[in-house]
């Protein structure tokens, strides 16, 4: 199973009778699931299928869906009031024989408010109903074609997120490589930090300086923070290969790869130690703000 990004477009068309419609589905990220449907008047029934739809084949995302509908070819018809016309004709020879006028032009008389009637094409229950059905298996065209896009950027994310992860690893081998981590160094360095104690001014007591040996030892030790970034990495690995809804489960490992890079940066005494950490902290910064697009 693949990954998916949040991100994609997707749009499907289609007739019904004469009615053309079509959909535009957009997808950003979000937390959750949250779909926004903008819908034209009596086609309410749309919203529980399209959400329905989302529910089967989306884990996360905002996806916004807009629906258009629209006729085709006639979409009025013109009539003439054939009795309000004979009247106001005869009306006006009437008057202009009684008056001396001269008669209106037919213009003038199709202009009375009345003469002439304008009726827009009615959409009938029955047209409502087809066009519902089809819309329907239209927003879920336009559903797959948009999770097809989500899993091609997804694609190129876990290929992104790969070469972060093989980074990773390559300054995790440099840092079990650097000689200051050979313990012929660190015994080295304590002894000579242990010398130091010795040669204050104020002598110290045998157990204060165990303990002060002991805590040395510890902060060269960074065995712990190098085998835990090596299981993170192995474990966001196996979640890039299992695929499916696991951006949640990345980002957080990726908050777990930050604190062990901290921690590595706090407790080395080296500065090539140092500096992998900080190069550590880089490439974690890269795939988290990565991680944000997967679904």
């Amino acid at each position: 199973m693949s990954i998916a990004s949040m991100t994609g477009f997707a749009r499907a068309q289609g007739t019904t009778g004469p009615w053309r419609w079509s959909w535009e589905l957009r997808s950003v990220n979000a937390k959750g699931l949250d779909l926004r449907l903008r819908l034209p008047g009596g086609f309410d029934a749309l919203d529980a299928a399209a959400r329905s739809a989302a529910g089967k084949l989306l884990s996360r995302g905002s996806v916004s869906g807009t629906f258009t509908i629209a006729r085709e070819g006639e979409t009025v018809s013109v009539t003439i009031n054939q009795p309000a016309l004979e009247a106001l004709i005869g009306a006006s020879r009437e008057a202009g024989a009684r008056f001396g006028l001269a008669a209106p032009s037919l213009d003038a008389l199709l202009a009375v408010k009345g003469v002439v009637e304008v009726v827009e094409a009615e959409q009938t229950p029955e047209d409502a109903e087809r066009i519902t059905k089809d819309a329907a298996a239209g927003f879920e065209e336009a559903l797959r074609s948009l999770s097809q896009m989500r899993l091609k950027e997804g694609a190129a994310l876990r290929a992104v997120l790969a070469e972060r992860l093989a980074a990773m690893s390559a300054l995790i081998a440099a840092a079990e490589a650097l000689p200051e981590r050979q313990p012929e160094a660190i015994k080295a360095r304590l002894t000579e930090q242990v010398r130091a104690l010795l040669d204050a001014a104020a002598p110290l007591d045998p157990d204060r300086l165990h303990q002060e040996a002991a805590l040395l030892a510890a902060k060269a030790d960074v065995r712990e923070e190098l085998d835990r970034f090596t299981t993170h990495i192995a474990a966001a690995y196996d979640l890039l290969d299992t695929g499916g809804p696991v951006g949640r489960k990345l980002d957080f490992l990726s908050q777990e790869f930050n604190r062990e890079a901290n921690t590595l940066c706090s407790k080395s005494n080296a500065v090539a130690l140092t500096q992998i950490g900080l190069d550590l902290k880089l490439l974690v910064d890269q795939f988290r703000e990565q991680v944000q697009n997967i679904e």
